[in-house]
């Protein structure tokens, strides 16, 4: 861009790679517009970044905040990757205790701007104070957050009428336009968890409601295409600027580097097998799954017949495969348990379907290749994003007990059936193939939201907090 004005622009993303890693996104993209970013994380964190490409470098500043110590947090502990889930809470208490880390380094350098996740409840008011304009990006689409309600209301004042995990089985009374985006019994047990303090002290519900009510502007990971509806809502419920900055999904050339030896071994393995007839099954480097749930997803996929590829990745390394699993698939089936390069995969022509717990940038990823979906969400939003590309009809969730949540070998292996090779699902493959591919692929959007965003940041510079409704 040849505008005059260049900004700099703070970002400072919750410690987890689900989230650090939309916001390098984000940032390489404003970065393309001429304007400056200074990048914060911890040391580790920063180390573990994909490379930035070169011309983007100068634009790019990767700062390094210590974490401070916390009685509790493992050393070198720096990313919820590096923890089991019940230590969390305890990288959140470090990660609060970066408050004056933050302060110096925004007095410092007086950015125009900061961009901000959901943990930093604090951080509104330090940038308030040194008048820096206030950006929450939620990497998450504006179907969850308005699930949530409003910052004011129903999170901050505990005035959400919802207590009972049954209020959350049905889409709230302010979503006044038709939606199935709920969560099952067993989804709204979970998600009730969230608004327990945890031993940070602050609930994460007190969090996203304070970044919401503190900050001037609301981003979303989404575009008008894919939830117009919600956008408003957002927007209607928070009484703030709600801009999408498109679905970020990430460029397989920057963020997997060159051919290395497990591709090449497993493109050699893919490109044996008949063309979209393999399941590739991946549900994160962070989920940790029971024997049970492990076991009948091996006997499932076992079932199906169908050739697969499974990233299995899972937290807790007592769980085991059911004994012969792997002799019995050997050749129909790999189970690989390093990292796996998954966008190399999935442009694979021989895949077919994802098997997925449905985090939104592996939705996204899957989408941007045409790649029909079998949906089995654990956690968080999950349930609600798998809601609404069932809805969208580019897949299916594999069928569970409401109650408890668990499932079936025979409903693993069906599900996986009628998504991939059956007749009967032929919908889900062409809808992923043709109206996903579309959307999520297609750069005139993802450029027209980012241009918006930017040009937003550039003519609202030195926001108040009482700013009204613009886009």
């Amino acid at each position: 861009m040849d505008e005059p004005d260049e900004l700099h622009i703070a970002m400072f993303p919750w410690l987890a790679f689900g989230h650090i890693i939309p916001y390098l996104e984000l940032a390489k993209l404003i970065a393309q517009r001429g304007h400056k970013i200074s990048f914060i994380s911890t040391p580790r964190n920063i180390q573990r970044l994909p490379s930035i490409p070169p011309n983007l470098k100068p634009r790019i500043n990767l700062v390094s905040l210590a974490l401070p110590h916390v009685e509790n947090l493992p050393n070198n502990a720096e990313a919820t990757a590096d923890l089991p889930f019940d230590k969390i809470p305890y990288l959140k208490e470090a990660y609060d205790r970066l408050q004056d880390s933050v302060f110096h380094f925004l007095h410092s350098s007086s950015p125009d701007w900061i961009i901000f996740d959901f943990a930093p409840y604090w951080l509104p008011e330090i940038a308030t104070k040194l008048g820096i304009s206030r950006v929450f990006f939620s990497i998450v689409g504006a179907w969850t957050l308005s699930f949530c309600g409003s910052s004011y209301t129903a999170i901050l004042n505990g005035d959400d009428p919802r207590t009972e995990p049954q209020h959350f089985t049905v889409p709230p009374k302010w979503v006044t336009f038709p939606s199935k985006v709920a969560f099952r019994i067993h989804e709204a047990k979970r998600f009730l968890d969230h608004i327990e303090v945890n031993s940070s002290g602050v609930t994460d519900m007190f969090r996203w409601g304070s970044v919401l009510a503190g900050c001037d502007v609301i981003a979303a990971r989404s575009c008008l295409e894919l939830e117009a509806d919600f956008l408003r809502l957002v927007e209607d419920l928070h009484c703030k600027p709600v801009i999408p900055v498109g679905l970020l999904p990430p460029s397989a050339q920057f963020s997997e580097g060159g051919e290395d030896e497990k591709w090449v071994t497993i493109r050699e393995w893919l490109d044996k097998q008949t063309q979209e007839s393999v399941v590739y099954i991946a549900f994160g480097s962070e989920l940790t799954m029971n024997q049970n749930d492990i076991t009948e997803l091996a006997l499932g996929l076992e079932l199906s017949g169908l050739p697969f590829f499974w990233a299995l990745m899972n937290r807790d390394e007592s769980v085991r495969l059911p004994d012969g699993f792997e002799e019995r698939v050997k050749g129909r089936g790999v189970v690989w348990t390093s990292w796996a390069p998954q966008l190399r995969i999935m442009a694979h022509e021989s895949v077919g379907g994802f098997l997925t717990h449905c985090g939104y940038s592996s939705v996204i990823e899957a989408l941007s290749f045409g790649l029909a979906l079998i949906m089995l969400p654990f956690a968080i939003d999950q349930g609600l994003i798998a809601r609404v590309f069932e809805g969208k009809k580019v897949g299916i969730e594999v069928p569970r007990d409401e109650q408890d949540g668990s499932f079936t070998r025979n409903s693993v292996a069906e599900s996986l059936r009628l998504v991939v090779v059956d007749k009967e699902g032929s919908a889900y493959r062409e809808n992923a193939k043709q109206q996903m591919v579309t959307l999520f692929g297609d750069e005139t959007i993802s450029d027209r939201c980012m241009d918006q965003f930017v040009a937003f940041l550039r003519g609202h510079k030195k926001l108040t907090s009482d700013v009204s409704s613009s886009y």
